[in-house]
């Protein structure tokens, strides 16, 4: 991608995938990349679009392999320009809780762990990577989730490593972007 050329214009001049009025962009990377993060300022920028984090259908004793859910309740539907609906699995109850529903809309945001999967290209208009230390990750983690998750992060990112190798994301992406702190989000969402 150009320097003159901000991320925005990038989203706003590609093409929604045929048949689709949903651009779908994906937000990779890592777990504690700052995925969240830069997609709630990407958000912002594109008019308050809808966030779908992958977190509503991943979990720690499945990290990876919840794919097949967001396949059929989510991009498929949208992918037909029909509404979406899906039940997000809450980490604390450790079960299925609410079903939520997503409209067709200019943009969705698809954040997450293996958000622009091999299965998902087809659906994604524009992907992003975002990649950050493994270090870096582990403490922001250990930050947000305490000291006593650390067996659980430390199984995560063994299992992130593994779909990083199989698929290479970041080498499929339109945008990398370097997450590590300290880094200025606005120096991408100029114009």
């Amino acid at each position: 991608m150009s320097n003159q050329r901000s991320i925005i214009q990038a989203i706003q001049t590609v093409q929604a995938p045929d048949g689709m009025t949903t651009k779908i962009i994906a937000i990779d990377g890592p777990g504690g990349a700052g995925k969240s993060s830069f997609a709630e300022q990407l958000s912002q920028k594109l008019g308050n679009a809808p966030i779908l984090h992958s977190d509503d259908f991943a979990s720690w004793d499945n990290p990876l392999d919840w794919w097949p859910r967001l396949l059929g309740q989510v991009l498929e539907p949208l992918s037909q320009n029909e509404t979406a609906r899906y039940q997000r699995y809450d980490w604390g109850t450790k079960r299925l809780e609410e079903w939520r529903e997503i409209q067709p809309a200019e943009h969705l945001i698809l954040e997450g762990v293996s958000s622009s999967r091999e299965a998902f290209r087809p659906y994604i208009a524009f992907s992003i990577w975002i990649e950050t230390p493994r270090k870096e990750r582990l403490r922001r983690g250990l930050e947000r989730d305490g000291e006593a998750a650390r067996q659980q992060w430390e199984e995560w990112m063994a299992r992130e490593d593994e779909y990083i190798e199989s698929e290479h994301p970041e080498q499929k992406a339109d945008l990398v972007i370097n997450g590590t702190e300290p880094y200025d989000l606005s120096a991408f969402f100029d114009g």
